[in-house]
């Protein structure tokens, strides 16, 4: 490569710029799938997973967050990923029993895209909106809470529009008639997100899609994500399509474009007639992590890119992530509530009745499984049920990525018995044994094979253990 570079910069200079432009062109394009594994990602020309624990989607639009605390909190684990709401919808104080809730701003904290009025009448306080105008303030934030995130390896998924689960998100959505100056009609929310009911939304959803695509096209750390829990409150799979093209159109003079993200189901389904603008296809409380195994063969990145309603234990999370990223998953996302305004290192001690856990410990847990899988060549891998054979390993089970013969990426969950068998092709193994919990690497093992299976013992662990296994000869 440095031969090449004299070269052209000695004898073609001409042809030396060129070359250099097209360097930097080919390190500065968004985040994209990995074309050798489009399973994966590739950022910085670099192959990439997502893994994180982040706040509860409020850190733009709640001007009391502190986003700079919070994304060094991130970069700090080592964490690459957090998702965020762009105001077309926010909660109240006390919405589905979280505390100290970031979707929630306080009374005149609240920043949307749309410019306020000079009418008071808003239900969240203060004026009401007017949806043919754009709020500067609210675009200035936008943009350097994702150049920060950029500056620290974070990318961000942008939820474009939320569903409106019950009256009250409705009532102080910008975009309910009560809340603007633009004579929209009232309707009821379940017609908000469709082509042929909300009564004039269409063109304020396509108008500010746009407006967002435009102001972020120079980021490269960027998905936009069409629709948070569309299978909720009347969205229509032709609206989602819709908003789809409409990035996709805004998007069509770039030289290089972002990854869509599509909501499909909580917990799994299979996809059929998938929009071939979609790149990623995410999923929420993924455990087991079946949506992988449905879908894998789409050749896209799957994600479960919300978690937090199954208590507050670390174990709940931790094990989630990598059963799914083990499984063939690329982008993890737990619902942090550690997180809140005043609390953005994530030290907010959440009372036991909120519905998610959170802490630092969780989010060192979760950096330890990225580790992991950026110790592998991991784009050369795919699951594979082959290695270990299930009744070797009862009561505890296995997910498993391999590059069968060379090498292998174990999760184990559960208790092992004493030993258990591994389907290794003829060679010598180098094994290693990681804690989930810790992060820390023990026993070290070589395994030979020379009839297809070698018998070895996992050393003493608790609910959990992760296993490196690189062909050394």
């Amino acid at each position: 490569m440095k031969i090449k570079q004299a070269f052209l910069q000695a004898f073609l200079p001409p042809l030396f710029l060129l070359y250099m432009i097209m360097e930097v062109n080919a390190q500065t394009r968004p985040i994209s799938l990995h074309p050798d594994n489009p399973h994966y990602f590739l950022y910085n020309n670099k192959p990439a997973i997502l893994v994180t624990s982040g706040e509860h989607y409020g850190a733009v639009i709640n001007i009391n967050f502190d986003y700079v605390a919070y994304l060094d909190e991130l970069e700090s684990k080592g964490l690459n990923l957090t998702r965020t709401f762009t105001g077309s919808y926010v909660e109240p104080p006390g919405a589905f029993n979280i505390s100290r809730n970031t979707l929630a701003p306080m009374p005149g904290k609240f920043l949307c895209p749309w410019k306020r009025s000079n009418e008071a009448g808003y239900a969240g306080g203060g004026n009401r909106f007017d949806l043919s105008q754009w709020d500067t303030a609210y675009f200035k934030r936008l943009k350097d809470f994702v150049a920060t995130a950029e500056s620290k390896g974070v990318m961000v998924e942008l939820a474009l529009f939320c569903p409106f689960y019950e009256d009250v998100q409705w009532s102080l959505s910008p975009m309910n008639g009560r809340n603007n100056i633009n004579n929209i009609d009232n309707m009821i929310r379940t017609d908000v997100y469709t082509l042929d009911k909300n009564k004039g939304l269409l063109a304020v959803q396509d108008n500010l899609v746009r407006k967002i695509v435009i102001e972020l096209k120079d980021f490269n750390n960027v998905l936009y994500e069409i629709c948070n829990e569309p299978y909720f409150g009347g969205v229509t799979m032709k609206w989602q399509h819709h908003i789809a093209d409409v990035i996709s159109e805004a998007e069509k003079d770039f030289p290089a474009k972002h990854l869509i993200t599509q909501n499909i189901a909580n917990g799994f389904a299979k996809i059929e007639n998938p929009n071939p603008a979609v790149s990623v296809f995410n999923f929420h409380y993924a455990w087991p992590p079946d949506a992988v195994a449905m879908n894998y063969h789409l050749n896209k990145a799957i994600g479960d890119n919300e978690t937090g309603f199954r208590g507050n234990s670390d174990s709940t999370y931790r094990m989630e992530g990598w059963r799914f990223i083990l499984a063939g998953g690329s982008l993890y996302n737990n619902l942090d509530y550690s997180f809140t305004d005043r609390n953005e290192k994530g030290t907010f001690k959440f009372p036991s009745t909120q519905p998610g856990g959170g802490s630092d410990s969780l989010r060192w847990q979760l950096s330890y499984l990225k580790r992991f899988m950026e110790g592998f060549n991991f784009i050369k891998m795919r699951p594979d049920s082959s290695l270990i054979r299930k009744a070797s390993l009862r009561p505890a089970e296995a997910s498993v990525l391999a590059e069968p013969g060379k090498q292998y990426a174990v999760y184990i969950y559960g208790q092992l018995p004493a030993t258990f068998e591994l389907m290794l092709p003829t060679g010598s193994y180098d094994l290693l044994w990681l804690d989930t919990k810790t992060g820390i690497y023990k026993n070290a093992q070589v395994a030979r094979s020379s009839n297809g299976k070698v018998t070895i013992s996992a050393p003493a662990y608790t609910a959990d253990i992760a296993l490196r296994i690189v062909r050394n000869k």
